[in-house]
């Protein structure tokens, strides 16, 4: 029987502390983007930077360290959707992403809910769902997408005027294509498994 203080442990190593920290993050973007300046956009840039390079970071801490846990296998996917829904909403509600782009950032929402209930299903009939090489590049690409989006005007200062936006939503398209793509994979091995216990 596992202790309380072997539970402590779990929470506070290193890997699920850097988790955690993308998740007490979120509130803090929040802040960056209704301070409306300049200097706004890029505290919810490095915010955000910041919670990617933990995001890459605390699964390779985990490894390195042995201290891969079933509670960081809990924490980081929660902490990913959370932080992505939170700034695509962002976005949208500050209309960075509009009109047609919208759609792209919807894609990508309705996925990740699907996913979620396919890992919630899996995990209870004790079937893994591996993340793909494929969905790791979805997520670099929605990343950077979302990145060139953070900064806004302030991204005009290193970029011609409008590139930050551009290249952030044709990156948000090929996201929400992988998406889509990497979904479909995953909606057919749950579907497979349904079959199977089904049978």
């Amino acid at each position: 029987c596992r202790t309380p203080d072997f539970a402590a442990t779990m929470i506070t190593s290193l890997p699920n502390l850097l988790t955690l920290s993308r998740i007490v993050a979120i509130p803090a973007l929040i802040a960056g983007f209704y301070l409306d300046s300049i200097t706004g956009n890029w505290i919810a840039f490095g915010i955000f930077a910041f919670a990617g390079i933990t995001d890459f970071f605390d699964g390779w801490l985990a490894r390195v360290r042995n201290e891969q846990s079933a509670l960081g296998q809990f924490l980081d996917p929660v902490a990913d959707k959370l932080l992505i829904a939170s700034v695509l909403m962002l976005l949208v509600a500050f209309q960075r992403v509009t009109d047609l782009s919208i759609l792209a950032a919807i894609v990508i929402l309705c996925r990740e809910i699907m996913v979620s209930g396919l890992r919630e299903f899996l995990a209870e009939i004790r079937v893994g769902m591996p993340v793909s090489n494929l969905a790791k590049w979805k997520t670099t690409v929605q990343i950077l997408a979302l990145g060139f989006l953070l900064t806004g005007v302030a991204g005009d200062i290193l970029l011609p005027v409008g590139w930050t936006e551009t290249i952030g939503i044709i990156l948000l398209w090929v996201a929400a294509a992988l998406t889509i793509y990497t979904g479909y994979d995953y909606l057919r091995l749950g579907l497979q498994h349904m079959t199977d216990e089904n049978s």
